[in-house]
């Protein structure tokens, strides 16, 4: 398990991770659709979390989930820091109902975000769709992670985010991935 805390004058974070583990997970961001979300990840992903946030919802979500991206995208960097072994890349796409999501995932070292969704309603539930990618982003960007999202196809919005998180899930799971010792670089480093 390793532990991250972010506090700011806008949130105040503690995440307990462990991306090899078996998707046990306690999580309270204040958000529901996002705790969802989130649960749904950790469950796919094999992660055991406990994630607890004190953030200024009383301004809207937009602290709460980027903060969430950042914390969670340090401590799964903090995992695959020694990257000798890992697979390194992962690929999933996911059904769910009528939408199609497809995640693809290098341990590069360089962080990069490509996003290709679009939702019809600005909330699922209490969460701003917009905030879907600023999640994402904030992850890949603090993991050191490529990540490539596209939603395929898909009419509900619920959906189509659910389809997102599983299959980055699936995606990262694969990535990470213990596959001998050594490194898939041929410049030797990551």
């Amino acid at each position: 398990m390793n532990t991250t805390t972010r506090k700011t004058k806008e949130t105040d974070i503690e995440v307990q991770m462990d991306i090899y583990g078996s998707g046990k997970t306690n999580i309270s961001t204040g958000i529901g659709f996002f705790d969802h979300m989130l649960s749904a990840l950790a469950l796919h992903a094999s992660w055991d979390l406990d994630l607890s946030v004190n953030g200024d919802l009383n301004v809207d979500g937009h602290h709460t989930v980027e903060d969430v991206g950042i914390v969670l995208g340090q401590t799964f960097h903090n995992f695959i820091s020694i990257k000798e072994g890992l697979k390194r890349y992962g690929y999933f796409s996911v059904p769910m109902d009528e939408a199609l999501a497809t995640a693809n995932v290098d341990l590069s070292g360089r962080p990069y975000l490509v996003f290709s969704s679009e939702f019809r309603a600005d909330k699922i539930g209490d969460l701003d769709t917009q905030l879907i990618i600023e999640f994402f982003r904030a992850f890949a960007m603090n993991a050191q992670i490529t990540l490539h999202l596209m939603l395929e196809y898909g009419e509900n919005d619920h959906h189509k985010a659910e389809a997102l998180f599983k299959a980055f899930a699936h995606s990262i799971r694969i990535a990470t991935e213990k596959t001998g010792d050594r490194l898939l670089s041929t410049k030797g480093t990551l």
